[in-house]
């Protein structure tokens, strides 16, 4: 069952103790999503949608909520946002996704998610306007990220000369 999208980003702002901007907020709501899609076969972390902007992935919901902040750190304006049970699994992906990408700035979360294999890199046309990324391509964005990482990791095969 997916969440409230403003529950997901009250979450991610509460991990970052609220030091974090309106763009890295959508960069960690991108990764969020990306990675709970590729662990959970498909399944959606929260019911909002992601639009290819110029810096990214943008789910628009959050970005005008949070837009007055512009690049100072957003705060708790999340009125409609539930809290998550202790138990509730959503929080492990979410957990997983701050404790790697938190410590990243602005820059290299653009850079993450301007992978030129991504479902981004698939639908942003510059200087347009409302272009839906399929949940389709996020969750094969999560595959083939998975796919790329483990022929990065496969050891080289060691020539050897016949005698």
């Amino acid at each position: 069952m997916s969440a409230r999208t403003e529950s997901v980003a009250k979450y991610i702002c509460e991990k970052a103790n609220w030091s974090i901007s309106n763009l890295e907020l959508q960069k960690m709501l991108y990764l969020a999503q990306l990675f709970h899609m590729g662990r959970n076969k498909g399944e959606k972390l929260f019911k909002g949608h992601f639009e290819a902007w110029d810096y990214g992935p943008v789910c628009p919901e959050i970005y005008h909520k949070a837009k007055a902040f512009g690049s100072n750190h957003v705060k708790d304006i999340f009125s409609n946002a539930l809290g998550f049970k202790n138990d509730d699994y959503r929080k492990t992906v979410m957990n997983d996704v701050c404790d790697k990408f938190l410590k990243y700035k602005a820059g290299d979360l653009v850079d993450i998610t301007h992978w030129d294999n991504g479902a981004w890199s698939k639908h942003y046309i510059p200087k347009a306007k409302n272009i839906r990324i399929p949940n389709e391509d996020i969750w094969q964005e999560y595959n083939d990220r998975q796919e790329a990482a483990k022929k990065r990791k496969r050891p080289r095969r060691i020539q050897t000369q016949s005698a």
